[in-house]
């Protein structure tokens, strides 16, 4: 069993101690065990140049043969960084929380994922074996729930491209300051807990692993996240009333006989999935037609694009 650790908050601070008591949990149930704050490595932002979906799109239609990456990849550590994650069993998560959101130093790392996508590495062979990685997130603010609502949510929404199958998630709140969940021996103990959790999942069969946080987390059954949102057709003409912005799952919002509300599945309500490999490639195939059509159509914006290129503001 190998288990890291990602941490993205200050050295010694609540992220660091919580991400720390979670892996002690895993290294006592024999797991092998790193941590990396990423504070300690340079992480390129991703320029949005679409090479890798580019690249991907054109592997999987026989135009390419050999699938080169991200563009940035031996400029900064994320290489390194992927390349271990994807040999481990189990992943953990520990997120400061800033204004409702995870912090920059975050999201710059997980929007980097894209380029490594894990089950499309596996598929042309770039890594060898799927180690089918669970993961546990962590999420720590100085405040309550009203001022870390977007954080656990924007973390699972990470966790896609890389596979990881997410089975527990954790709030940590009125943590303002470096050490102050060291006062809270609950949340102490909710971290060990989680890296119990993990454990179990690693040395559960795969296809019978299963949610093991909190059993009424979140407003969607099936990823245990909060955000629901009023559906809209895709672009494949599909639609649901509901639908989860984390997963995709889609469904409508049902009184039950308590009176509250739930978000309850359509039978077909898992066909967008994310979770699902198949689910992301007909994403990519979205990504494909929508590009395949700009350029056999690219022609008509010529004069537009040069009369926006030529207008100028001034800078600071």
């Amino acid at each position: 069993m190998k288990v890291l650790g990602i941490v993205a908050g200050r050295h010694g601070g609540n992220s660091e101690i919580l991400v720390k008591e979670a892996l002690l949990a895993c290294q006592e149930s024999g797991a092998e065990c790193k941590m990396i704050n990423l504070f300690d490595y340079h992480i390129e932002h991703c320029i949005g140049c679409e090479s890798c979906t580019v690249q991907m799109g054109e592997v999987e239609m026989g135009k390419r043969e050999k699938y080169g990456g991200c563009v940035l990849k031996n400029k900064d550590d994320m290489d390194k960084i992927v390349n271990e994650m994807q040999t481990c069993n189990g992943v953990i998560m520990g997120v400061p929380s800033y204004d409702l959101t995870p912090s920059s130093l975050y999201l710059k790392f997980a929007q980097r994922f894209l380029a490594y996508e894990l089950a499309f590495r596996i598929a042309i062979g770039e890594v060898k074996e799927d180690p089918h990685m669970v993961g546990g997130l962590i999420a720590n603010g100085g405040s309550c729930l009203d001022w870390q609502t977007l954080t656990l949510d924007a973390m699972s929404a990470t966790m896609f491209t890389q596979s990881i199958q997410v089975v527990d998630k954790m709030l940590a709140t009125r943590n303002g300051l470096p050490g102050n969940v060291l006062l809270r021996p609950e949340q102490i103990a909710r971290a060990r807990k989680m890296g119990q959790n993990i454990i179990k999942a690693i040395q559960t069969p795969v296809e019978e692993r299963g949610w093991l946080g909190e059993e009424d987390m979140g407003m969607c059954p099936n990823c245990h996240a909060n955000l629901i949102y009023r559906g809209e057709p895709h672009w494949d003409g599909i639609q649901f009333p509901f639908e989860c912005a984390v997963c995709g799952a889609g469904g409508d919002l049902v009184r039950d006989e308590q009176g509250q509300l739930r978000f309850v599945l359509a039978e077909n309500g898992l066909i967008r999935d994310r979770n699902k490999n198949e689910s992301r490639a007909e994403h990519l195939n979205e990504i494909v037609r929508t590009r395949i059509d700009y350029l056999s159509r690219k022609h008509e914006t010529s004069q537009l694009a040069e009369y926006y290129k030529s207008i100028t503001f001034p800078t600071i």
